[in-house]
Parts: C-alpha cells; structure tokens; sequence
C-alpha cells in the first residue's frame, strides 16, 4: 500500500511540471498544418481564392484570440503592380501582443503563400510554408496567455515567393519606428528533416544570440545547427526568405529553417510527408528560443 501511494503522489506531482513544459498544443498545430496545406487552399498563391482563405483562416485565429493590431482587420494590404505584372494587392496579416516592461519588438513572421496550381498539380507547400504558419499561430496563442517581457508583433506574410514582397511592405510600413524592433525571427520550412536537424541562420551577423539559442537546442530532441549565413565553405541563406530585407536595414534577425529537400516547390510538399514529430519539437525549441531571448533584452 505504500508503494502505491508513493506512486500516485508522484503521479500527480509530475503532472502541473508536464503541463508547463509543453507550450505548443500539438493538435492544434498538426491541424492548422492540415489545413493549410490542403486542396481546398489550391497552393494559396498569391491574390487567388485559396489564398484569401488562408488569409481569413489567419485573421480568424487572430480575433479568436483577441490579439490587438495597428491595422484595420488584422491587414496590411499592399500593391502588386510596382513589382509584378499583375493587377491586384497583397495582404500581410498583423497581430500585436504589448509586452509588460518594453515597448521594444520581436518580429516573429512567416510567409503564407506558395506556388498555386500548374495544371492539375497542386502546389500544396506543406513545408513551404503552411508549417511556418502554424507555428507563427500557435506562438500567438501562447503569448497571448503567457505576455512577454518585450512586445512581439506577429506578420503572417504574403508573396514571398514573388520576390519577398510581403516583407518589403511590411518594412517599408512598418507601424513603429524600426529602431524598436530588436529582432526579427523568420520560420521558413521547419516541418521535416532527414537528419533531425533544424538550422539558426544568422548569427555570424548578430552572435549575441548564440548562446541563448544553445541554450534551448541542447533542451531539445532534434539538433540545432548553426550556418549557412554565408561563412567559409556555407550556403547562404542570408536573403533567402522574409528576414531578407530587414537583414539588410541592419536589424537582426534568426532564421529557422531546413535544407531544400526533394519535395521542395513540387506538387509532393503535402501534409502527408511532414514529420509531426520532428514538426512539434522545432516549434518547441523556437518558442524557448524565444522566451530565452524575451528575458535578456535590454
């Protein structure tokens, strides 16, 4: 009898620890994946119907969890014509969580476009970027209940895949002076990893973050590596992606990501060849990565 009482103290006793370690509601995420990703979105290219009902989805979760916003709707909308030749507007979707002790911001963004159809093939962009996403969904739901230290503004962006126009409106309009962001966190194809390996881009240019991200990837299950911000011998995904054009205004930024793999901007990016497991873990050590960051700037 005391052995089992022992075992049911403990039982409880490790139950609120297991709660609080998990931040990301796994289910919620896999879902917002799924749907993102799925036929009904049509690839979510830029200015189509699928792409305005992701852009819905994403307000919807917004007002569902009663972020605030300096835009009305929840969206920047922005021209297409300067850049492409085709007629219409883009629309990056804003949220906003005011911090408790800093007016200072953690841009945290991802991009909800992808390539659309060709032909009957559906451009799905499961990794590309339906994971980013998600993450960028439930890291405001997390925030929301858990306030930061520093305000972190959330961009679901559009038209990446154009040339980054999303994120160059987003700059060029940005609703604070640019000198209050302290950093910029992009999450680009964090969703699958043959190696368990997931990569912080960026740190050869700001290395005061390297010890914090450490810090979170030695918590975690899959491995984080850092590179390929062009060094010696490095690929160089300095530009590749939305961190881009702040990168080159001289604002720091973190870039999470994954190599191209074989599924990369083809129609096989589905929902089905994601890793959940892999998925949740990165979306993990990128919230802690967070938070770490959140509880040391100045």
């Amino acid at each position: 009898m005391k052995t089992i009482t022992s075992f049911i103290l403990l039982f409880f006793c490790c139950l609120p620890f297991h709660s609080r370690s998990q931040k990301i509601d796994t289910r919620v995420l896999i879902e917002d994946i799924q749907f993102l990703s799925s036929d009904q979105l049509e690839g979510r290219s830029v200015t189509t119907e699928g792409n305005q009902k992701a852009a819905s989805y994403i307000k919807e979760r917004f007002k569902d969890l009663d972020l605030s916003s300096q835009f009305p709707d929840y969206t920047q909308s922005f021209s297409l014509n300067e850049d492409l030749e085709q007629e219409g507007h883009g629309e990056n979707i804003i949220g906003f969580v005011p911090g408790f002790a800093s007016s200072k911001i953690i841009l945290i963004m991802a991009h909800y476009d992808h390539l659309g159809t060709k032909g009957k093939d559906i451009y799905n962009g499961a990794d590309d970027n339906a994971s980013g996403t998600a993450a960028l969904l439930n890291m405001a739901a997390y925030f929301k209940e858990n306030r930061p230290l520093h305000s972190i503004l959330f961009a679901a962006t559009d038209a990446e895949e154009e040339g980054l126009l999303g994120a160059k409106a987003l700059l060029k309009d940005f609703p604070f002076p640019l000198n209050q962001i302290q950093l910029v966190v992009n999450m680009d194809m964090i969703s699958r990893s043959e190696d368990n390996t997931l990569y912080a881009v960026g740190t050869r240019f700001y290395p005061q973050f390297k010890p914090f991200l450490e810090k979170s990837g030695k918590k975690s299950a899959i491995q984080l590596v850092f590179g390929n911000d062009g060094g010696k011998g490095e690929l160089d995904w300095t530009n590749s992606s939305d961190h881009g054009p702040f990168h080159k205004k001289g604002i720091p930024f973190i870039y999470f990501g994954v190599p191209d793999h074989k599924d990369y901007h083809k129609p096989t990016d589905t929902f089905k060849n994601i890793d959940q497991t892999f998925y949740t873990q990165a979306c993990e050590l990128i919230l802690n990565s967070i938070l770490e960051i959140d509880a040391v700037l100045e």
